[in-house]
Protein backbone atom coordinates (compact mmCIF):
# COMPACT_ATOMS: atom_id res chain seq x y z
CA UNK A 1 0.00 0.00 0.00
CA UNK A 2 1.09 3.63 -0.91
CA UNK A 3 0.08 6.62 0.24
CA UNK A 4 0.87 9.88 -0.79
CA UNK A 5 0.47 13.91 0.28
CA UNK A 6 -2.07 14.75 -2.01
CA UNK A 7 -3.37 12.93 -5.03
CA UNK A 8 -2.96 8.94 -4.46
CA UNK A 9 -0.36 8.29 -6.86
CA UNK A 10 -0.33 5.27 -9.79
CA UNK A 11 1.50 2.00 -9.16
CA UNK A 12 4.82 1.71 -10.80
CA UNK A 13 4.54 -0.94 -13.71
CA UNK A 14 5.56 -4.38 -12.53
CA UNK A 15 8.99 -5.40 -13.00
CA UNK A 16 9.94 -6.35 -16.05
CA UNK A 17 13.35 -8.14 -16.23
CA UNK A 18 15.22 -8.84 -19.50
CA UNK A 19 15.33 -12.23 -21.13
CA UNK A 20 18.94 -12.79 -20.30
CA UNK A 21 20.77 -12.30 -16.99
CA UNK A 22 23.61 -9.15 -17.16
CA UNK A 23 27.19 -10.36 -17.97
CA UNK A 24 29.51 -9.35 -14.97
CA UNK A 25 32.31 -6.95 -15.97
CA UNK A 26 35.35 -6.16 -14.53
CA UNK A 27 37.22 -3.24 -16.02
CA UNK A 28 40.56 -3.68 -17.67
CA UNK A 29 42.57 -2.88 -14.80
CA UNK A 30 41.33 -5.78 -13.02
CA UNK A 31 40.13 -9.55 -14.17
CA UNK A 32 39.07 -9.01 -17.87
CA UNK A 33 36.41 -11.30 -19.05
CA UNK A 34 33.93 -11.41 -21.90
CA UNK A 35 32.21 -8.29 -23.52
CA UNK A 36 28.36 -7.45 -21.92
CA UNK A 37 25.46 -8.35 -22.84
CA UNK A 38 24.75 -7.01 -26.30
CA UNK A 39 20.73 -8.02 -26.95
CA UNK A 40 17.55 -6.02 -27.05
CA UNK A 41 19.67 -3.16 -27.91
CA UNK A 42 21.08 -2.75 -24.26
CA UNK A 43 24.70 -3.58 -23.03
CA UNK A 44 24.26 -4.15 -19.17
CA UNK A 45 27.45 -5.44 -16.99
CA UNK A 46 28.90 -4.30 -13.90
CA UNK A 47 32.49 -2.59 -13.94
CA UNK A 48 34.81 -1.35 -11.86
CA UNK A 49 36.32 1.44 -12.34
CA UNK A 50 38.71 4.00 -9.92
CA UNK A 51 39.61 7.82 -9.36
CA UNK A 52 43.11 7.02 -8.47
CA UNK A 53 45.96 8.14 -10.48
CA UNK A 54 47.22 5.17 -12.79
CA UNK A 55 44.11 3.40 -11.79
CA UNK A 56 45.07 2.76 -8.15
CA UNK A 57 43.34 3.24 -4.96
CA UNK A 58 39.82 1.70 -4.19
CA UNK A 59 37.48 0.74 -6.98
CA UNK A 60 34.03 2.07 -7.11
CA UNK A 61 31.54 -0.80 -8.89
CA UNK A 62 29.31 -0.08 -11.08
CA UNK A 63 25.90 -1.37 -12.72
CA UNK A 64 25.27 -0.20 -15.97
CA UNK A 65 21.94 -0.88 -18.26
CA UNK A 66 22.53 1.50 -21.82
CA UNK A 67 20.88 2.09 -24.83
CA UNK A 68 22.46 0.46 -27.88
CA UNK A 69 21.93 1.03 -31.63
CA UNK A 70 20.27 -1.86 -32.84
CA UNK A 71 22.26 -1.15 -36.54
CA UNK A 72 25.79 -0.82 -35.09
CA UNK A 73 25.59 -1.96 -31.63
CA UNK A 74 27.17 1.65 -30.72
CA UNK A 75 26.40 3.38 -27.45
CA UNK A 76 23.07 6.25 -27.87
CA UNK A 77 22.49 8.94 -26.07
CA UNK A 78 19.34 8.13 -23.86
CA UNK A 79 16.92 10.67 -22.85
CA UNK A 80 17.44 10.22 -19.38
CA UNK A 81 20.42 9.19 -17.04
CA UNK A 82 19.68 7.49 -13.60
CA UNK A 83 21.87 7.70 -10.89
CA UNK A 84 21.22 5.34 -7.85
CA UNK A 85 23.18 5.19 -5.09
CA UNK A 86 23.61 2.34 -3.00
CA UNK A 87 23.59 1.92 0.69
CA UNK A 88 25.04 -0.24 3.46
CA UNK A 89 25.79 -3.97 2.87
CA UNK A 90 23.13 -6.40 4.14
CA UNK A 91 24.36 -9.88 3.91
CA UNK A 92 24.19 -13.55 5.44
CA UNK A 93 20.07 -12.93 5.18
CA UNK A 94 18.69 -15.35 3.70
CA UNK A 95 15.82 -13.73 2.41
CA UNK A 96 15.12 -13.90 -1.43
CA UNK A 97 13.43 -10.55 -1.84
CA UNK A 98 16.70 -8.75 0.22
CA UNK A 99 19.47 -11.01 -1.68
CA UNK A 100 17.52 -10.01 -5.11
CA UNK A 101 17.45 -6.30 -4.10
CA UNK A 102 20.90 -6.02 -2.94
CA UNK A 103 22.13 -7.03 -6.43
CA UNK A 104 23.16 -3.83 -8.21
CA UNK A 105 22.71 -5.26 -11.60
CA UNK A 106 18.80 -6.17 -10.60
CA UNK A 107 17.64 -2.70 -9.55
CA UNK A 108 19.62 -1.03 -12.95
CA UNK A 109 17.03 -3.10 -14.52
CA UNK A 110 14.22 -2.21 -12.34
CA UNK A 111 15.46 1.56 -13.10
CA UNK A 112 15.22 1.07 -16.99
CA UNK A 113 11.70 -0.59 -16.75
CA UNK A 114 10.05 2.49 -14.45
CA UNK A 115 11.91 4.69 -16.70
CA UNK A 116 11.69 3.14 -20.24
CA UNK A 117 13.56 1.63 -22.84
CA UNK A 118 15.16 5.71 -23.81
CA UNK A 119 16.89 5.76 -20.26
CA UNK A 120 20.31 4.84 -19.16
CA UNK A 121 20.79 3.45 -15.52
CA UNK A 122 23.95 3.36 -13.29
CA UNK A 123 24.06 2.05 -9.93
CA UNK A 124 26.79 2.68 -7.77
CA UNK A 125 28.07 1.46 -4.86
CA UNK A 126 30.62 3.23 -2.95
CA UNK A 127 34.77 2.63 -3.34
CA UNK A 128 35.39 1.93 -0.04
CA UNK A 129 33.13 -0.20 3.15
CA UNK A 130 34.57 -0.20 6.82
CA UNK A 131 32.77 -3.63 7.38
CA UNK A 132 28.77 -3.24 5.77
CA UNK A 133 29.09 0.45 6.47
CA UNK A 134 29.65 2.14 2.81
CA UNK A 135 32.09 5.21 3.54
CA UNK A 136 31.32 7.46 0.23
CA UNK A 137 34.42 9.32 0.96
CA UNK A 138 35.11 10.85 -2.78
CA UNK A 139 31.69 12.95 -2.66
CA UNK A 140 31.50 13.87 1.11
CA UNK A 141 34.88 14.38 2.60
CA UNK A 142 33.77 15.04 5.95
CA UNK A 143 32.72 11.12 6.90
CA UNK A 144 33.41 9.42 9.20
CA UNK A 145 34.87 5.76 9.45
CA UNK A 146 31.45 4.29 9.27
CA UNK A 147 30.68 6.63 6.48
CA UNK A 148 28.49 9.17 8.26
CA UNK A 149 28.67 12.77 7.32
CA UNK A 150 29.99 15.17 9.46
CA UNK A 151 28.67 18.23 7.45
CA UNK A 152 27.83 18.77 3.34
CA UNK A 153 30.34 21.47 2.77
CA UNK A 154 30.24 22.29 -1.22
CA UNK A 155 34.01 23.40 -1.60
CA UNK A 156 35.59 21.85 -4.58
CA UNK A 157 32.18 20.15 -5.74
CA UNK A 158 33.23 16.90 -4.76
CA UNK A 159 30.22 14.56 -5.83
CA UNK A 160 29.83 16.05 -8.52
CA UNK A 161 33.64 15.82 -9.70
CA UNK A 162 33.44 12.58 -8.92
CA UNK A 163 29.96 11.62 -10.42
CA UNK A 164 31.88 12.56 -14.14
CA UNK A 165 34.76 11.12 -13.97
CA UNK A 166 33.20 7.66 -12.66
CA UNK A 167 30.61 7.96 -15.66
CA UNK A 168 33.48 9.27 -18.21
CA UNK A 169 35.40 6.21 -17.44
CA UNK A 170 32.78 3.63 -17.71
CA UNK A 171 31.69 4.62 -20.60
CA UNK A 172 35.15 4.47 -22.05
CA UNK A 173 35.70 1.21 -20.49
CA UNK A 174 32.31 -0.12 -22.15
CA UNK A 175 32.98 1.33 -25.46
CA UNK A 176 36.59 -0.90 -25.42
CA UNK A 177 34.97 -3.78 -24.15
CA UNK A 178 31.95 -3.36 -27.23
CA UNK A 179 34.38 -2.44 -30.13
CA UNK A 180 36.68 -5.55 -29.06
CA UNK A 181 33.30 -7.68 -29.55
CA UNK A 182 31.62 -6.19 -32.44
CA UNK A 183 34.69 -5.53 -34.70
CA UNK A 184 35.19 -8.92 -34.93
CA UNK A 185 31.47 -9.32 -36.82
CA UNK A 186 31.26 -6.16 -38.25
CA UNK A 187 33.28 -2.61 -39.02
CA UNK A 188 31.72 -0.11 -36.77
CA UNK A 189 32.38 3.48 -35.26
CA UNK A 190 31.68 3.04 -31.73
CA UNK A 191 32.91 6.30 -30.46
CA UNK A 192 30.07 8.43 -32.74
CA UNK A 193 26.68 8.04 -30.22
CA UNK A 194 23.54 9.10 -31.92
CA UNK A 195 21.23 10.69 -30.00
CA UNK A 196 17.82 9.93 -29.17
CA UNK A 197 16.24 13.23 -28.01
CA UNK A 198 16.72 16.56 -29.53
CA UNK A 199 17.67 17.90 -26.17
CA UNK A 200 20.31 16.49 -23.91
CA UNK A 201 19.64 13.69 -21.38
CA UNK A 202 18.46 14.73 -18.29
CA UNK A 203 19.69 13.61 -14.72
CA UNK A 204 17.89 11.57 -12.34
CA UNK A 205 19.59 11.61 -8.67
CA UNK A 206 18.40 8.26 -6.50
CA UNK A 207 19.89 7.75 -3.29
CA UNK A 208 18.92 4.21 -1.40
CA UNK A 209 19.60 4.01 2.55
CA UNK A 210 22.50 5.71 3.18
CA UNK A 211 23.08 6.72 -0.61
CA UNK A 212 20.79 9.81 0.49
CA UNK A 213 23.98 11.52 1.73
CA UNK A 214 24.87 11.29 -2.06
CA UNK A 215 21.76 13.06 -2.73
CA UNK A 216 22.23 15.90 0.63
CA UNK A 217 25.98 16.73 -1.22
CA UNK A 218 24.67 17.06 -4.61
CA UNK A 219 21.53 18.93 -3.12
CA UNK A 220 24.09 21.75 -1.45
CA UNK A 221 26.85 21.50 -4.13
CA UNK A 222 23.92 22.39 -6.72
CA UNK A 223 22.77 25.33 -4.50
CA UNK A 224 26.20 27.15 -4.45
CA UNK A 225 26.65 26.41 -8.19
CA UNK A 226 26.52 30.24 -8.54
CA UNK A 227 28.78 31.58 -5.39
CA UNK A 228 31.22 28.66 -4.74
CA UNK A 229 34.81 29.26 -6.56
CA UNK A 230 35.86 26.37 -8.91
CA UNK A 231 38.27 25.32 -11.05
CA UNK A 232 38.39 25.15 -14.90
CA UNK A 233 36.00 22.28 -15.41
CA UNK A 234 33.31 24.00 -13.49
CA UNK A 235 31.21 26.99 -15.04
CA UNK A 236 28.08 28.72 -13.34
CA UNK A 237 27.09 29.70 -16.34
CA UNK A 238 23.67 27.98 -18.00
CA UNK A 239 25.14 25.90 -21.15
CA UNK A 240 24.91 28.11 -23.92
CA UNK A 241 23.41 26.97 -27.67
CA UNK A 242 26.25 27.36 -28.79
CA UNK A 243 27.88 24.21 -26.92
CA UNK A 244 24.19 22.44 -26.42
CA UNK A 245 24.92 20.03 -29.93
CA UNK A 246 28.20 19.04 -27.85
CA UNK A 247 27.00 18.09 -25.12
CA UNK A 248 23.45 16.70 -26.38
CA UNK A 249 26.13 13.70 -28.33
CA UNK A 250 27.43 12.79 -24.80
CA UNK A 251 26.48 10.03 -23.40
CA UNK A 252 26.60 11.49 -19.60
CA UNK A 253 27.75 14.83 -18.55
CA UNK A 254 31.06 15.98 -19.51
CA UNK A 255 31.46 18.79 -16.56
CA UNK A 256 30.51 19.18 -12.88
CA UNK A 257 28.61 22.31 -14.33
CA UNK A 258 26.70 19.94 -16.87
CA UNK A 259 25.79 17.63 -14.39
CA UNK A 260 24.11 20.41 -11.89
CA UNK A 261 22.31 21.86 -14.46
CA UNK A 262 21.09 18.61 -16.36
CA UNK A 263 19.34 17.54 -12.53
CA UNK A 264 15.83 17.25 -13.20
CA UNK A 265 14.93 14.76 -10.10
CA UNK A 266 16.52 14.31 -6.45
CA UNK A 267 14.63 10.72 -5.11
CA UNK A 268 15.17 10.02 -1.06
CA UNK A 269 14.97 6.49 -1.34
CA UNK A 270 14.08 4.96 2.38
CA UNK A 271 17.15 6.69 3.28
CA UNK A 272 18.86 6.86 7.42
CA UNK A 273 21.33 7.22 9.17
CA UNK A 274 22.74 6.04 12.99
CA UNK A 275 23.28 9.66 13.43
CA UNK A 276 21.85 13.24 12.45
CA UNK A 277 22.03 13.96 8.68
CA UNK A 278 20.08 11.67 6.87
CA UNK A 279 17.87 14.60 5.14
CA UNK A 280 18.94 18.11 4.63
CA UNK A 281 17.70 20.83 7.29
CA UNK A 282 19.01 23.80 6.19
CA UNK A 283 16.88 26.59 4.79
CA UNK A 284 19.39 28.51 3.38
CA UNK A 285 20.20 25.35 1.27
CA UNK A 286 16.76 24.70 -0.14
CA UNK A 287 16.27 28.20 -0.70
CA UNK A 288 19.33 28.96 -2.58
CA UNK A 289 17.70 26.16 -5.01
CA UNK A 290 14.87 27.71 -5.70
CA UNK A 291 16.80 30.90 -6.89
CA UNK A 292 18.19 29.03 -9.01
CA UNK A 293 15.70 27.54 -10.43
CA UNK A 294 14.20 31.07 -10.74
CA UNK A 295 17.31 32.30 -12.14
CA UNK A 296 17.50 29.85 -14.79
CA UNK A 297 14.06 29.06 -15.45
CA UNK A 298 14.74 25.37 -14.69
CA UNK A 299 12.40 23.02 -12.20
CA UNK A 300 12.76 20.28 -10.11
CA UNK A 301 11.41 17.75 -8.37
CA UNK A 302 12.10 15.97 -5.30
CA UNK A 303 10.43 13.10 -4.56
CA UNK A 304 10.67 11.55 -0.54
CA UNK A 305 9.91 7.50 0.00
CA UNK A 306 9.79 5.88 2.71
CA UNK A 307 8.82 3.10 4.70
CA UNK A 308 7.79 2.30 8.62
CA UNK A 309 11.22 0.65 8.44
CA UNK A 310 12.79 4.15 8.96
CA UNK A 311 10.19 6.73 8.85
CA UNK A 312 8.97 4.51 12.02
CA UNK A 313 12.07 3.68 14.38
CA UNK A 314 11.59 4.78 17.65
CA UNK A 315 14.96 4.00 17.97
CA UNK A 316 15.67 6.74 15.62
CA UNK A 317 13.24 9.40 15.70
CA UNK A 318 15.58 12.05 14.25
CA UNK A 319 15.11 10.51 10.60
CA UNK A 320 11.18 10.97 10.65
CA UNK A 321 11.95 14.41 12.34
CA UNK A 322 14.49 15.23 9.60
CA UNK A 323 12.06 14.04 6.69
CA UNK A 324 9.25 16.44 7.87
CA UNK A 325 11.69 19.70 8.54
CA UNK A 326 12.87 19.20 4.38
CA UNK A 327 9.51 18.17 3.01
CA UNK A 328 8.18 21.86 4.90
CA UNK A 329 10.94 23.85 3.47
CA UNK A 330 10.53 22.57 0.16
CA UNK A 331 6.61 23.21 0.15
CA UNK A 332 7.30 26.44 1.36
CA UNK A 333 9.60 27.37 -1.44
CA UNK A 334 7.38 25.58 -3.92
CA UNK A 335 4.61 27.79 -2.81
CA UNK A 336 7.00 30.87 -3.63
CA UNK A 337 7.76 29.81 -6.97
CA UNK A 338 5.03 27.51 -8.27
CA UNK A 339 5.76 25.08 -10.91
CA UNK A 340 9.73 25.22 -10.54
CA UNK A 341 10.08 23.45 -7.41
CA UNK A 342 7.86 20.23 -6.62
CA UNK A 343 8.10 18.02 -3.74
CA UNK A 344 5.79 14.79 -2.86
CA UNK A 345 6.40 12.45 -0.11
CA UNK A 346 5.34 8.97 -0.72
CA UNK A 347 4.49 6.42 2.14
CA UNK A 348 4.84 2.69 1.02
CA UNK A 349 3.64 -0.68 3.43
CA UNK A 350 1.66 1.56 5.86
CA UNK A 351 0.02 -0.81 7.63
CA UNK A 352 2.98 -3.21 7.43
CA UNK A 353 5.27 -3.40 10.74
CA UNK A 354 8.95 -2.32 10.54
CA UNK A 355 10.94 -5.02 9.02
CA UNK A 356 14.25 -5.10 6.72
CA UNK A 357 12.70 -6.51 4.00
CA UNK A 358 10.47 -3.42 3.51
CA UNK A 359 13.55 -1.40 3.48
CA UNK A 360 14.62 -2.89 -0.06
CA UNK A 361 11.35 -3.99 -1.54
CA UNK A 362 10.49 0.04 -1.63
CA UNK A 363 13.51 -0.02 -4.31
CA UNK A 364 10.92 -2.37 -6.60
CA UNK A 365 7.69 -0.81 -5.44
CA UNK A 366 8.55 2.91 -5.54
CA UNK A 367 6.72 5.08 -7.79
CA UNK A 368 9.37 7.52 -10.11
CA UNK A 369 6.74 8.02 -12.64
Amino acid sequence: MISSRGALPSLCPPSRFFSNSPAFITSRYAHPSPSGLLSMDRWTGVLKVSLGPNNGGPFFRVAASLLLSHSDKALIVPSVNAIFFNGDRIEGTGNPVIERLSDSRNIAELLVSKLGDSANAWVVDASTFNGPFAVYKEFIPSVNSRGEPKRYDPHGFPASSSIVAILSKCVEEVKSLISCSVTKQMPTDVHSPASTSPTPPKTIILGFSKGGTVVNQLVTELAHLNTEPAGNSMSSEKPSSRLSQEIQDCICPISEGCLLFSISEFHYVDVGLNCTGAYLTDHTVIRKIAEHLLLYDASIRFTLHGTPRQWCDRHRPWICKEKDILRHLLEDEARRWEGKLKVTERFYFVNSPPNLQMHFEIIETMDIN
